[in-house]
């Protein structure tokens, strides 16, 4: 007798926890980019403003740390959100990967990899687990319906991370949706920027941008120019060199061109949008000559691209 209420006993402790699960998430809405398989319910949910996310572009048949460091994967920073959904129990892992695939297909998404099973992706379970702190409930068994896609949209303003498996509850879906941008960086005031140059004779700034391989300056880079401007009518005497820097991705004399570019265009917009005199600033490229980190990392590349200002 006792034994068959301690079974009854936590069965029901069991069930209170999934259905608190159920319950924590039930106003959560689908991402507009990618709608839930029918019929499935939330049991884990995730949004972060700005993360970092691991997607795979190629199989991963290990799950050692040299096979998740090595695996071929693209790394991307933004907007993350993650849903972890349960699907009805009489529908196969497979039923559900299939209806996501033609979903994204239909709405134009290019499959950047795709693969199945211990032969193409044992190693997938413990890469998102480890590269991306995703939460997944059961493993389950490789060879009984785990499927992974990564997916872009069209204008690449989107990525999808998709991995399906089968757990004792049925059918569960990972599903990652990225959304690429930039870091919401602080902006430099006019009075950093001073104490800056007085104390280490240039100013390293972050927060001016420009379109991708390209010196044209995007319209968020207005308040830094801004603030670049007031600083220079502060100081009548200031004069400046306008130092842009790349990482080293690319060849050396593209580089070097692109960043005696953004270098120039920065000082067009001062001169022409601000008044400021021609003659007290100098553009110079110096592309990849001057790192401060190692361009190893994304995280380092991303400190190398800047723009510095300099005491002449």
């Amino acid at each position: 007798m006792r034994r068959r209420e301690l079974f009854i006993f936590f069965i029901s402790i069991i069930l209170f926890i999934s259905d608190f699960a159920f319950a924590q998430y039930e106003n959560v809405k689908d991402h507009p980019a990618l709608s839930r398989y029918r019929g499935s319910q939330i049991v884990h949910y995730d949004f972060k403003q700005f993360d970092e996310y691991y997607i795979l572009l190629g199989p991963i048949r290990g799950s050692s740390d040299k096979d998740i460091e090595g695996a071929e994967c693209k790394r991307l920073e933004g907007k993350v959100t993650r849903f972890l959904y349960e699907g009805p129990k009489d529908r196969s892992s497979f039923e559900v990967f299939k209806n996501y695939e033609i979903a994204l297909k239909n709405a134009g998404y290019k499959i950047l990899f795709q693969g199945k099973g211990r032969e193409e992706i044992y190693g997938v379970y413990v890469f998102l687990e480890k590269k991306n702190k995703d939460h997944l409930g059961g493993w389950g068994d490789p060879d009984k319906g785990w499927y992974y896609l990564s997916a872009s949209s069209p204008d690449e303003k989107i990525y999808i991370s998709i991995f399906v498996l089968t757990s004792s509850n049925g059918p569960r879906a990972a599903v990652s949706i990225i959304e690429p941008k930039e870091m919401e960086v602080g902006l430099v005031t006019a009075e950093m920027m001073e104490e800056s140059i007085k104390r280490t004779g240039k100013v390293a700034l972050y927060t001016i941008y420009f379109d991708f391989d390209k010196a044209d300056l995007k319209p968020e880079s207005k308040p830094t120019i801004g603030e670049i401007a007031k600083l220079l009518k502060r100081n009548p005497k200031l004069k400046l060199y306008i130092v842009g820097h790349t990482d080293n991705v690319g060849s050396f004399d593209y580089n070097m061109d692109l960043s005696q570019r953004r270098a120039e265009a920065v000082v067009k917009e001062l001169v022409e949008e601000h008044g400021i005199s021609k003659d007290r600033l100098k553009p110079y490229g110096v592309g990849p000559l001057c790192p401060i980190s190692s361009n190893l990392s994304e995280e380092g590349r991303s400190k190398n691209r800047r723009v510095e200002l300099v005491e002449q």
